[in-house]
């Protein structure tokens, strides 16, 4: 009932963010719960091929709106990840005309040796929009990028 009223309470703007992110995070969830990896880079990948050759760049308050909306959407549904959640963002941020990347990473030391525990950030150019803190990243090391088509190194 709570969350109810606090929905009632939003901006309309506000409440098309979530349902476009609930949307995004369910869609991406469903690729992911089938195994299905690769079909989901070339759906994401899709929706990249739009993206002008040398992107400006998304404003910050924009990469933020999807941050939030993303990340709260992502509290509802079960195993929606940090893949499921940059995987997300990136669908997002290319309906938008904006390039990112996303980034999948290690710890650089881990607490239980042997554990891998790979991480996945969404960026746009050197911004983290999803994935945590410039901390959190500076004790990863970078695996491989994702990176839709028009966008340029991140």
């Amino acid at each position: 009932m709570r969350v109810l009223r606090r929905i009632r309470r939003l901006r309309r703007r506000d409440a098309v963010l979530l349902w476009q992110a609930l949307g995004a995070v369910l869609l991406v969830r469903g690729y992911l719960g089938r195994g299905a990896h690769h079909d989901l880079r070339r759906m994401i990948e899709a929706h990249g091929l739009t993206l002008p050759a040398a992107d400006p760049g998304a404003p910050r308050a924009e990469l933020a709106e999807i941050a939030w909306s993303v990340r709260a959407v992502a509290r509802l549904v079960p195993g929606a990840s940090c893949l499921t959640q940059a995987s997300a963002g990136q669908i997002l941020l290319a309906r938008r005309g904006h390039a990112t990347t996303i980034r999948l990473s290690v710890p650089a030391q881990t607490a239980t040796p042997g554990i891998l525990a790979p991480h996945a950030w969404l960026m746009a150019g050197d911004t983290i929009v999803l994935g945590g803190t410039p901390e959190d990243y500076n004790r990863h090391r970078i695996l491989h990028d994702f990176t839709l088509p028009g966008a340029g190194p991140a």
